[in-house]
C-alpha cells in the first residue's frame, strides 16, 4: 500500500494560501482590543487559562487551511497486485561418466568432480526453467527426468559417479536420450547441454544422426569439450603397486562436436580449465534467458472526503472558540 496526490499542483498551491493565511491571522492577532495608557498596569496580572490557549482558536483554523489544501490535492491510496507470468525453458544436460573423465587436468580435482560443480551453479542460478540430467559412457540413461525441483535434481547429480554405467564414450545415444527427454515438450525453448572429453566409441546411434533428430524437434544442442591439449594425467589402480598415475593423450573429436552444435543452432566450446568450464556455463545460461513478463494492477482509494470533513469540523471549532471562550472585544 501507498500515499499518493492526484493532482500536487493543488497541494501545492493549496499550501501558499494556507501561510498567507496564517501570516494573516498572525498579523490581526498583534493588534490589541483595549488600548492602555500605561502598560505596566496589567504587567502583573496573572495569566488565566484563556491567555494560556489564545493559540487553539488560530490554530484549528490553520490546521483546518492545511487539511483543506491536502484534500484538494486529492490523497489517494493505492494497492498493487502484480501478474507475473514466464516462458520457461526445458533444459536437459547429458554428461559424461566415462573412466576418461577421470584425468586431472582441472587442477586440484578430475573432470567429473569440476563439471558436477558447474552443473550445480549452473542449475541454483536458473528460475522457472524445467531442467533434466541424463548421463552416458558405454551406455546412456535418464538420472533426473525434467523437473522443477531444484533440490531433487541437485541430489540426483550428487549421485553421480563413475561405474554407474558400462565404460566407453556413447556420444550419440547420449544425445538421443536427452533429445528423447524433450519429444514432448512443449516449451518456447528447448536445449541440450553436452559434455564429453572423448570419442564416441560405443552405441548404435551415430551422433549426427541424433543431432539430425534434434533439429526436426527444433532443439538446439550446445556441445561441450572437456580437457586440456596434449597429455593428461589419470589415475590407475595397480593390485601391486596401488594408485599410480599414467600419461595419456586426450582425444576430444572437436570437428564432430562442432557439427553437432552447429546443425541444430547452437555452439560448440572448448573447456581447456575449471574457470573455462565455468565462463561456458554461465556463457550459455545468459544466451538461453528466461522471458519473464509482469503486468502491475493498482486500485486507488480517495481520501479526499475524510480530509474535507476534518478541514470543516476544525474550522467550526476554530469559530466556535473565538465566540465563545476567546472572544475578544470589538
Amino acid at each position: 500500500m501507498f500515499l499518493r496526490f492526484a493532482d500536487p499542483w493543488f497541494l501545492t498551491a493549496g499550501l501558499i494560501v494556507a501561510v498567507l493565511a496564517w501570516w494573516m491571522i498572525r498579523t490581526r492577532g498583534r493588534r490589541g482590543a483595549v488600548a492602555f495608557s500605561h502598560l505596566p498596569l496589567i504587567g502583573d496580572a496573572p495569566p488565566t487559562w484563556r491567555v494560556r490557549f489564545r493559540w487553539l482558536p488560530s490554530a484549528a483554523r490553520m490546521t483546518a487551511l492545511t487539511a483543506l489544501a491536502l484534500a484538494i490535492a486529492r490523497p489517494q491510496t493505492g494497492t498493487a497486485s502484480r501478474e507475473v507470468t514466464s516462458e520457461g525453458i526445458d533444459i536437459v544436460l547429458a554428461l559424461d561418466v566415462s573412466g576418461s573423465m577421470k584425468a586431472e587436468d582441472f587442477q586440484p580435482h578430475n573432470r567429473l568432480y569440476v563439471a558436477k560443480q558447474t552443473i550445480r551453479e549452473f542449475i541454483q542460478g536458473r528460475t522457472n526453467d524445467r531442467i533434466g540430467l541424463v548421463v552416458f559412457a558405454g551406455e546412456s540413461f535418464t538420472q533426473c527426468p525434467l523437473t522443477t525441483d531444484y533440490s531433487v535434481l541437485i541430489s540426483f547429480l550428487d549421485k553421480i559417479d563413475f561405474g554407474i554405467v558400462e565404460d566407453g564414450t556413447a556420444i550419440g545415444v547420449g544425445l538421443a536420450n536427452a533429445v528423447n527427454r524433450l519429444r514432448e515438450s512443449h516449451a518456447k525453448s528447448k536445449i541440450v547441454i553436452l559434455l564429453t572429453d572423448g570419442v564416441n566409441n560405443r552405441g548404435q546411434i551415430e551422433p549426427l544422426t541424433a543431432a539430425e533428430i534434434a533439429k526436426t524437434l527444433g532443439i538446439k544442442v550446445y556441445t561441450i569439450g572437456a580437457g586440456k591439449p596434449g597429455n593428461a594425467m589419470y589415475p590407475v589402480e595397480d593390485p601391486v603397486f596401488g594408485k599410480r598415475y599414467v600419461s595419456l593423450p586426450n582425444e576430444i573429436d572437436e570437428q564432430l562436436l562442432q557439427q553437432m552444435a552447429d546443425m541444430t543452432g547452437g555452439r560448440y566450446y572448448r573447456a581447456q580449465s575449471a574457470q573455462m568450464l565455468e565462463r561456458i556455463y554461465k556463457e550459455i545460461s545468459t544466451l538461453e534467458k528466461t522471458e519473464v513478463k509482469v503486468k502491475e494492477y493498482v486500485q486507488y482509494r480517495e481520501l479526499f472526503g475524510y480530509l474535507g470533513a476534518l478541514a470543516l469540523a476544525l474550522t467550526v471549532v476554530g469559530v466556535g472558540l473565538d465566540g465563545t471562550w476567546f472572544r475578544t472585544l470589538p
